[in-house]
Parts: structure tokens; sequence; C-alpha cells
């Protein structure tokens, strides 16, 4: 299959492209175990994974396996044959288990179920990780909050959880090292007695891991605190201690999952809807029991039944949902949490290091991570209500830039226009409704069976996400009498990509393909050995190097030939599939992504066939969903949009006679507080007051500079920002230097616009126990 998929793409890079695609060591025709070859195998047989064949040396995988087209799956689900005939039985028809919801938790569910030999299909509302899944602080920990609490609270319950996270976190590692890695995180300490108890808990987090533990945590002394995390506050610094967790992509996991399910013969459809259950009376027992569903594909419009001899709500925040569909007076069991992030660009924390505060203001934690060319930061816990697509406020934005200010050092000032994207991810907290008290909330996860058998499997976190899984499946088999041909063989399942990837693999990559250097490491990155399908969908350039892969941004590695790969191997069907959940570029950088929708949109109506309204209602949707990224609503009125301000040239024009734009509410959300006109304008203005040319003018011609170039007069007058700058304002004859005029002239612009925006009074976001929320993890 992939063959075609090249030769249709070959005009793209050339014969020398083909010739590096096809000699890359790699065989190329579509593997795909159908779940009636499996069901009619003994029990017992041998797990084998479909991803690897005998044929190549070392079992190396094929890159170009394309998984089945999303028209095929739909027909699997309606009982019909892939190819749209009708001759299966009504036996054939039946699945084993129907999961509902395509998140870490669903397609977990439904790769354990399909490697198991059981006949599997997974439907999502919306897209694979649409909710929470890609909502997250994108790290794979065991909690080192729990461990405290456990060892504090002599909590044995919490003990055993982190253990058990300890345990995946090493798991993650194992099946997809290209998504997963490790990453150390600094403990800032400015209290002498805090650096031996924090070293205790490191030492116990790292014993408690054992044989699946990561690097062993250490200390560090003042300096070497301070070389590492340069951006750190040194006042009181006693040193540190470093401990090291994982992290991972999570979206781009989910997508893995789920593609890895299909490769193992399960049938997943995204953007597929659940309106209601289907029951019918239990011979054996004589209740009604959940038996399948109707579904609409929200592409189409069309409805169907499908039935299963079990149904999974796999759905999160948005469980009770589907509970209510089965029994309409049952009372709601997820107590909804937000958990707000932000990210910042790179330069607020090196590269590969992560800190976080153990001493909030609200006696949580906050983690302030690196993670793909960014700076991840959050988290908050405060009540929310369900929704799809919930917006982060401002005041939870202000909370966390003020909690971050309080360990980063005065001279590294974080504005609200640093803030590149921010997402609030509702947390499915739960409660037990078989517990004697129900208002109390489940610490870990729940699986709750009901009396018409429809299981549901709620809370948790992505850490745990398989084990969660094989105690679902182990449940479903248990309930429903099925019969798999295998124990639970998750913990050793490579996710596709994962087989022939290697740390290097990115130099053949450009060898081979002549791709950009970083374009090279970000696709080895995000896609492993799938790299070569990637690269080979490319489109040339019109350089010699690199030679292959336009950037859909020219700030990020994101290229155009990921957008074609997302439609055709990964079941992207909207804009806000690829820009948030293939790509990331909308978590990375929501205005970027906004400047990317044309281009998106242009390479996806190429690949799917849509018109100009379909183009332009895909457009709307994309700024729609940025606005709970971070952007503002002013972006939907294009006579309001933020677009960038350039002078004419393109370049900072030292003779204008510009005066600064004070009031401009965009600039709040914008990186630059000044344009390039602007700069020009305090260059000019500068100049004709440094009338010695020696890069200095005196105090006494800032207010003649502030009126000449028209600076507002905000409350409180210009002194306390002049002395902010280091400007002494006592002495008229003091020289002041452009930086501090420049920087003064900055914070004005922001106080000046911030005004009405910025949260005021108590920010303390502290709703929800620490105990149960897991420190705001």
């Amino acid at each position: 299959m992939w063959r075609q998929q090249i030769a249709g793409r070959a005009f793209r890079f050339g014969a020398a492209g083909a010739a590096a695609a096809a000699g890359a060591g790699y065989v190329g025709y579509s593997y795909y175990c159908s779940p009636r070859q499996r069901g009619a195998r003994p029990s017992g047989v041998v797990y084998a994974d479909p991803l690897e064949t005998s044929a190549l040396p070392k079992g190396r995988p094929h890159a170009f396996w394309t998984p089945p087209r999303r028209e095929e799956m739909l027909n699997e689900l309606k009982g019909l044959g892939r190819d749209g005939s009708d001759a299966k039985t009504a036996q054939e028809r039946e699945f084993d288990l129907l999961v509902i919801g395509g998140g870490a938790t669903g397609a977990g569910c439904t790769l354990d179920a399909a490697t198991r030999g059981l006949k599997v299909a997974m439907v999502e509302r919306d897209d694979f990780a649409s909710g929470t899944s890609s909502k997250s602080t994108k790290l794979v920990h065991g909690g080192v909050r729990y461990l405290q609490k456990a060892i504090m609270g002599l909590d044995y319950e919490q003990w055993k959880m982190v253990r058990e996270a300890l345990h995946e976190r090493k798991t993650f590692l194992k099946i997809a090292p290209y998504l997963s890695n490790e990453l150390p995180i600094m403990l800032p300490v400015y209290t002498w007695w805090q650096l031996p108890y924090f070293w205790i808990g490191c030492k116990m987090y790292d014993l408690l891991a054992g044989k699946q533990g990561l690097t062993s945590s250490y200390a560090l002394g003042r300096a070497k605190t301070l070389e590492n995390f340069p951006m750190l506050r040194a006042d009181n610094l006693v040193g540190s201690m470093v401990y090291f967790d994982g992290q991972h992509n999570d979206a781009r996991m989910n997508a893995a999952l789920a593609v890895t399910a299909a490769a193992h013969g399960a049938v997943v459809a995204n953007h597929v809807e659940v309106t209601s259950l289907i029951k019918e009376k239990d011979p054996a027992t004589g209740r009604e029991a959940v038996r399948g569903a109707m579904l609409r594909d929200n592409e189409t419009g069309d409805e169907w039944a499908v039935r299963a001899k079990g149904v999974v709500n796999a759905t999160g925040p948005f469980s009770d949902a589907i509970l209510k569909m089965d029994e309409p007076d049952m009372p709601e069991i997820v107590a909804p949490s937000s958990g707000v992030h932000l990210v910042l660009p790179s330069y607020f924390s090196p590269k590969n290091m992560g800190m976080l505060d153990p001493a909030t203001t609200d006696g949580r934690v906050v983690f302030f991570l690196p993670w793909e060319g960014g700076v991840v930061a959050g988290t908050t816990d405060t009540q929310c209500s369900v929704e799809a697509d919930p917006k982060p406020s401002e005041k939870e934005i202000e909370w966390i830039l003020s909690e971050i200010r309080r360990f980063l050092s005065p001279d590294v000032k974080i504005r609200r226009g640093e803030v590149l994207s921010a997402w609030s991810g509702i947390r499915p907290l739960v409660r037990d409704p078989k517990a004697a008290n129900t208002k109390d909330l489940v610490r870990n996860h729940m699986i709750h069976v009901s009396d018409s058998e429809l299981i549901t499997i709620a809370g948790g976190k992505w850490t745990t996400y398989r084990e969660m899984a094989k105690e679902t499946i182990d449940c479903a088999i248990s309930t429903f009498g099925l019969r798999p041909l295998r124990d639970c063989q998750t913990e050793n399942v490579r996710l596709i990509g994962s087989h022939a990837w290697s740390s290097t693999m990115f130099i053949k990559l450009v060898q081979n393909f002549g791709v950009d250097h970083e374009v090279a490491q970000h696709l080895a990155h995000n896609y492993g050995d799938r790299a070569w399908a990637v690269c080979a969908l490319a489109d040339r350039t019109d350089t010699q190097f690199p030679s292959l892969g336009h950037r859909i941004h020219p700030l990020y590695p994101f290229i155009d030939a990921e957008v074609r790969y997302a439609v055709q191997y990964e079941y992207a069907l909207s804009v806000v599939d690829v820009i948030a959940r293939r790509l990331r570029l909308a978590f990375l950088d929501a205005q970027a992504a906004r400047e990317s929708l044309p281009k998106v949109i242009d390479i996806m109506a190429a690949e799917l066939g849509w018109d100009r309204g379909r183009k332009a209602a895909e457009h709307r949707k994309g700024l729609v969903f940025l606005t709970t990224m971070g952007l503002p609503d002013s972006i939907l009125d294009d006579s309001a949009a933020l677009e960038p301000i350039r002078s004419r040239d393109g370049v900072i024009n030292h003779q204008t006679t510009a005066s600064l734009n004070f009031v401009d509410p965009a600039s709040y959300y914008r990186r630059g507080t000044f344009s390039a006109e602007e700069i020009g304008a305090i260059l000019s203005a500068f100049s004709e007051f440094d009338t010695h040319g020696d890069g200095h003018i005196e105090v006494k011609d800032i207010q003649p500079l502030f009126e000449a170039i028209k600076v507002p007069l905000p409350e409180g007058g210009v002194e306390p920002f002049l002395v902010a700058a280091s400007v002494k304002v006592a002495d008229p004859a003091a020289p002041v230097e452009f930086e501090q005029i420049f920087g003064a002239l900055a914070e004005i612009k922001e106080a000046t616009n911030a005004k009405g925006r910025t949260p005021k009074g108590n920010l303390r976001l502290n709703q929800i126990p620490t105990h149960r929320s897991g420190g705001g993890v």
C-alpha cells in the first residue's frame, strides 16, 4: 500500500529522494491482522507484533505501514466489510467490546483489548486526546507530593499509588522511547534545614522506584545551582536537590496508542458520537444490560447502531453524560477540577532542567518545565463545570505568573504578553457511588459497573493509564464472560514509531532526505521511525539545502509533510486536530498557530477535497479554538485581529518622528511591547536629547523627552517606573542610559494596557484539598 503512497508523492522530491526512502532498509506492504483471523486461533496463542516482520533483519518494522482508512473503519462499525460489502453474519457484526472515549484511558483500553485478541471498537466524539489527555503537565511521574503525604500521614494507599506510578513511568520510556524522556527537576532550597529534608525525600523516591528507577537524585551547592539555573532568585539561596521524572508529548502519545491499536486489529474512529445506549434483556439474569450504542458520524451526520457484548465508558470528565444515558437518575460522580498551564518562551528556563516550587502561596506545587522548545508552567486546581473547550481565566494565568515571579531573579521579568499559550484541562476527580460516603473523592481511579453492566473507568492520571486500562479490561472479561487469546501484553507492546527509533536517527534523515537539522531532530522526536514516511510526503524547496520540507511557521520546525501525514496516517479531520494535537503548535504558540492556519488549511483542503466554504468554516473553527489557548476573543473580529505591526521596510526606522501608541490593548497579549516604528520613535527622540552623542541624557531631560513622544501620565506618576529602572531621580544631572528609558517606557505601556485586565485582590485558588488533588498535578 505504501508503494502507491510513495509513487504518488515522488514528484515532491525527485528520484533521488525516492531512492533514499526506498533504500532506507524498510519493506513496505500493508500488514493488518483482521479480528476474524485472530478469533479463529486457539486460546493461549503467543503474541506477535504486527508492526514487525521476520523477513527483515532484527524484525525491523514497516516504516510505511498505512493504517486502514477512516471509511474502512466506519464500514466495520456499521457491520459491513471494509469495502462496504454486506456479507457478515450477526455474530461477525458484534464486537466483544465498545469503548467510548478516545483519550488516554480509552485508547489504552482499546490497545489492551486488541492485544489480548478481543474484537474491540473505540469511538470518540471529537478527536483523540481532544480533552484532558492533551492538556496535562506533560509529566510521567510518581508524584513527589503524594510520597510526602504518604510518609507524613503514614498513608499506605498513597504509598502504593506512588509505587504503581513509578513502575508505569519506566514502562512509558520502554514502549514509546521517542515520545518520552527523563527530565531532571530542581528543588531550590532557601532554608538550610530543608536541604537534608529534601535529600531524604528524593532518596526515598529513588528507593521506592527500585529497578524501575531513573537517574539518581543529587544535591547541588549554591554556586552550582545558579550555574545550572541562572534565572533563579539568588537571594538567600542555600542550594538545591535535583531529582528525575519522566516527560512526554501527551497528545502524540495518545495518537500513537490509537494507531497502534488499529495495527493490532482494533476499529478506531474519531468524530463519531454516541447518541444513546442500546439495552437488551440478559437471558442469564433477566435484567436489562447495555449491549451497544447508537452512533453518529459528526462529519456526515450518518447514524447507525453498533452491538457489543460489553460497553466501556472511558470519557473522563464527561463520564456522567454517558452514565445518565444508562441511568438518568444516577447522581453525578465527577467532581471536575480545572488545571491551567502556560507556555513561556524557552529563554526563561535551561533547555534540560526543570524546576518545582514546593511552597506556593496556597500550599501547592508549581512546575516550570522545558517542553518541545518552550517552557510549561502550572498548574492550578479550581472547581469548574464540565465543558468541551474550557478557557483559562486571567485570574488563573496571573496566579501562575505571580508564583513564577517569586522564584525567578528580579532581573527576569515575565509579562503577560510572553505567555505564548494558556490552556485549561479538566481533571476528573471522582466519587464512588457505591461508597458509604459518596461525597468523598477517590484518590486514584475508580471502576464502576452499573446494574445494567455499563463499565465506567474514571479518575487517575496519564502516568497510570496502562494499569487503569489493564484493570478495566480484566473487569470486562469477568463481567461479560469474554474469551481473550492471551493475558495483558501492553507492558511490552511498543507503540508505532518505536521499533527502529534511535537517538541518532535524525542524522540519517538529514543525510538521506536533505531536511533541515532542526526539522530532522523534531521529526525523529515526534514520529520515531515513522519519520521516514513523513519525509516521503514533503514538498521540494527552492534551495539546495534543505531540499525538502516547507516550514508551517518560520519560528518552529513543523513542516508541510506533517499535515499530510496527520490526514493520511493519523485520522486528522479538522484544522484543530492538526494544529493542536498532531503538530502541537497551538500549545506551543497560539499566535504562531493562528498565523499558520491558512497554510495548514490549504494542505488539508488538497488532501480532503474541501471547498471554499469548508475552508472558511475551518478557519473560523481554528480561531474559536485559539481563544481557549490564551488569545483574546478579539481575534474573532477581523477588524480587531492581532496582526504584527511592521514599518514599511520591515526594519527599525531611526529617523521616524511618530509618537508611541500607548493605548494599545493588543500589546497586552503580544510578545514585543513596541512595534518597529515605535522603537524608531524612541531612538529618534532619545538622540535629540543626547546632545553630546555619548549615549546618555540627564534626568532633567526625561520629562521633555516623554512629552515629545506623548507618554501618558500613569497613576502615581512616572517616578516609580524610573526608580524601578535604576534612574537616580533625585539628581537632575545624573546620567540616564537608553536601556533605562526603554525599560521604563515598556513598564508604563504594560501598566497602561493591563488596566482592567489584571485580576485585583486575592489570587488564592485553593478550592480543592491538596491531598485529594495531588498537589495540583
